[in-house]
């Protein structure tokens, strides 16, 4: 899936999630694979760019961004 897919299935899939709460998450999760965080997909974070690793993981559900509990499963 490319970015745009990725981006519209986490936001149709989360009603009360904007786009802005959704950049939001991505940066803060690319801050954290790019400080040495381990990834929840099995791919090397060397290979893709943080923030599509990033995108994918909420997209797949694996993380929880704090005080997104309620939006991001």
């Amino acid at each position: 899936m490319n970015v745009e897919e990725l981006t519209a299935k986490i936001l149709d899939d989360n009603k009360t999630l904007d786009r802005y709460q959704l950049a939001l998450a991505v940066s803060k999760r690319s801050d954290e694979i790019l400080n040495g965080a381990t990834s929840k997909l099995n791919i090397d974070p060397k290979s893709i760019k943080a923030a599509d690793l990033a995108l994918m993981e909420i997209a797949q559900g694996l993380i929880v961004i704090k005080g997104f509990e309620d939006i991001i499963r």
